[in-house]
């Protein structure tokens, strides 16, 4: 295992909601200074988009708000991912259960929904892939709350159960 902290950011497809969560948690990796010593990656539980650049419209609110999604790629979650990543963070209770399901004994402890580490009320990051472009910005606003609230979780040197208790 890796001695950085590693983040998984796992959506359905992986082109609208993981990909915005990885550029935003790494940018603030990067505003913090931490590059060296955090990582960031996100896939999709299935294979609809494998290989295929994030939906144009999350890579243009992800400009918008500073971030860059131009180099990220969609890729599928595999086994190997629990043993690479510290903190597998899901966008939806959905995915949360596939994540469950595949998760190699003693692993468990990892996965968690990336909306349980802040209160806001809901604990999904909504899907805006059939939506309009406010649906993009609705992910941006819940996953900026998400990464800072974890980020300062990690940075603090506490780690949260995986049922979000704070």
């Amino acid at each position: 295992m890796s001695t950085q902290t590693r983040f998984l950011m796992v959506c359905l497809g992986n082109i609208c909601r993981s990909p915005t969560a990885q550029a935003v948690m790494e940018k603030r990796i990067a505003d913090a200074g931490l590059q060296h010593h955090m990582t960031v990656d996100s896939a999709g539980t299935a294979a609809y988009h494998i290989g295929k650049a994030p939906d144009p419209r999350s890579t243009s609110a992800a400009v918008r708000r500073g971030y860059d999604l131009s180099t990220q790629r969609a890729r599928q979650v595999s086994v190997d991912d629990f043993h690479q990543f510290d903190y597998i963070l899901a966008m939806d209770n959905s995915n949360l259960l596939h994540l469950q399901r595949m998760a190699p004994d003693g692993s468990a402890d990892k996965v968690s929904l990336l909306l349980s580490h802040v209160s806001l009320g809901t604990t999904d990051v909504p899907d805006p892939y059939y939506g309009g472009d406010g649906g993009f910005e609705q992910v941006l606003d819940l996953v900026e709350q998400a990464c800072d609230a974890l980020l300062a979780v990690v940075q603090s040197g506490r780690r949260q159960q995986v049922t979000g208790e704070r």
